[in-house]
């Protein structure tokens, strides 16, 4: 992968940047990682070095960030393919339930009552978002 970053790095003109690859161990013990060079070399800094702390620390930051904006990427898509692909919900039906509702965990936690007193919703077009937002009904709420 470094040799990879450098081949890209390279291939765009970027110059002065240090790359540097983390290897976990076979044990994939914390503190038993390699650090890779891009001259091919293998250093083993020992648990207790600096520069392989502050390596694990850059890169648990970067999981850290992909992970949290995969989960966000994938709950957005969730929630409003959930709702719109109900028969009835459009981009600003749902825009409106879930500004009503404060999130999709309010429109849950809704009875098909409450549901049907936001404007442009009707009691069948309730029933059939608090069906499917519940798993009682097709999300196209064919009957």
């Amino acid at each position: 992968q470094v040799a990879q970053a450098r081949a890209v790095l390279d291939e765009l003109g970027v110059e002065g940047v240090q790359l540097v690859g983390v290897a976990k161990g076979p044990e994939r013990r914390p503190g038993d990682e390699d650090l890779l060079l891009p001259d091919g070399r293998c250093v083993h800094p020992g648990a207790q070095s600096p520069a392989l702390q502050l390596v694990q620390q850059v890169r648990d930051e970067a999981h850290r960030f992909a992970i949290t904006g995969h989960r966000g990427k994938r709950q957005k898509v969730r929630a409003t393919s959930r709702l719109e692909d109900i028969a009835g919900i459009g981009p600003r039906r749902r825009a409106s339930l879930l500004k009503h509702f404060g999130g999709l965990g309010g429109l849950k936690g809704a009875g098909v009552e409450e549901i049907a007193r936001v404007e442009g919703v009707n009691a069948a077009l309730a029933q059939r978002i608090y069906d499917t937002l519940h798993g009682l009904a097709p999300s196209g709420g064919a009957e």
